[in-house]
């Protein structure tokens, strides 16, 4: 019956045209002076391939820490170290995936 549910509310969701980037997201980063964009640049700063900065970030995302964020300690001081996202595992891993081949470099670049 629970999956039934689960999977009645991801096929609505869906439906609405609402990936689980846009759902799980962007609406918390609206209020942030920094574009995920700039996050994500950080992000390759720090961890360079595909690979390594999809396992960063969802380390992060599942347990974040103030040692482990790419954020500066001004941005840190001013808006504290997120809470954790708990969201289905399938769901993270679609966002990140849906956040790396939005925002990547690699092919876009002529």
């Amino acid at each position: 019956m629970v999956k039934k549910i689960v999977l009645l509310a991801g096929l609505t969701l869906a439906l609405a045209g609402e990936d689980a980037f846009e759902r799980e997201c962007v609406p918390c980063h609206r209020e942030l002076p920094m574009t995920l964009q700039r996050m994500f640049m950080n992000y390759l700063l720090v961890y360079s391939g595909e690979k390594n900065t999809k396992v960063a970030l969802k380390h992060f995302l599942r347990y974040p820490r103030k040692d482990t964020s790419v954020m500066s300690d001004l941005f840190l001081k001013n808006f504290a170290v997120k809470e954790p996202l708990l969201i289905p595992e399938e769901v993270l891993d679609e966002a990140i995936n849906i956040y790396w081949e939005k925002y990547k470099v690699i092919g876009k670049l002529k």
